[in-house]
């Protein structure tokens, strides 16, 4: 075992980091001893230099936040070999983080997303749980990976509350609506029909019965997306996108959007005051009779 993978592990046993965070880890450090082993560097014994010449690398290929994740990876990989004592140092450390692209996030209206949930017939089981996924995921703004984990216990029809364990392992309370809470009774009528005599204690079954991935959330929202014809560039992560700007454009304070979110800070959750800026132009030069 190489010293990546016994920092992955460690990442995954000791730090709890999610899978989702880890696959993201990996794929940084890959790229990183490629662009290593393509200029015959030793990683051990890596140079400023050496460290500046991949970051010019990355500018030549990839975004500010992408550079920046992959930086920030870098460098723990080298605290962990310091941690260790395999190194004496980390140049990472040396490396500034990027300014941010000033990039809105993509969200999709609610007209639209009315259009694409009555797309899907409820004409089967799978069908029925598609439609519960996009209302559970507008509903409460969750991430595709706190949306994979909840299990059957988290969820309190009664209260309309789910509870989801978010980054950090930080537990947070997120909210149905009315269409959210009827797709969901309806998804847990037929549910037993997926498992296949097994036992699953998780919401979301793939038709095998076994959990379902947030690979498997893009590939089944990809082809509602196909099926539907409606010209939408949308993701799942682009419904949290949409649970935040609709709150703020019908009034929700911007500390209780950051709640809901799982925010640590106020400032990641103040990009969506942008969009919801945004929005309220549109609306006043689309209605205003002097335009």
């Amino acid at each position: 075992m190489n010293y990546v993978d016994e920092f992955l592990i460690y990442l995954e046993k000791e730090k709890k980091y999610s899978d989702n965070t880890i696959i993201n880890y990996r794929i940084d450090l890959d790229n990183y001893f490629n662009f290593l082993k393509d200029n015959k560097i030793d990683y051990k014994k890596i140079e400023y230099k050496n460290a500046l010449d991949y970051l010019s690398y990355m500018k030549n290929n990839h975004k500010s936040t992408s550079i920046n994740r992959s930086i920030s990876s870098i460098r723990k990989f080298y605290d962990y070999l310091i941690k260790n004592k395999i190194i004496n140092n980390n140049v990472f450390n040396l490396i500034k983080s990027m300014k941010k692209d000033n990039v809105l996030p993509n969200y999709i209206k609610y007209n639209d997303f009315v259009d694409l949930v009555n797309s899907i017939d409820d004409n089967n089981i799978l069908n029925i749980r598609n439609r519960c996924i996009l209302e559970v995921l507008l509903s409460t703004g969750c991430r595709v990976n706190e949306l994979v984990n909840i299990k059957l216990n988290n969820i309190d029809i009664s209260r309309k509350e789910i509870k989801v364990l978010g980054k950090g392992n930080k537990e947070r309370i997120v909210y149905l609506g009315t269409y959210a809470i009827d797709s969901l009774n309806k998804y847990l009528n037929i549910r037993n029909e997926l498992l296949k005599n097994k036992t699953n204690d998780y919401l979301f079954l793939n038709h095998l019965g076994n959990k379902l991935t947030t690979r498997g959330i893009r590939d089944i929202l990809d082809k509602i997306i196909l099926k539907s014809s409606i010209s939408l560039d949308i993701s799942p992560h682009t419904f949290r996108h949409s649970f935040a700007t609709m709150l703020l454009n019908e009034g929700c304070d911007l500390k209780s959007v950051q709640e809901l979110l799982g925010h640590v800070s106020l400032s990641t959750t103040s990009i969506y005051t942008h969009v919801s800026k945004e929005e309220l132009k549109r609306v006043y030069l689309h209605t205003n009779p002097r335009q």
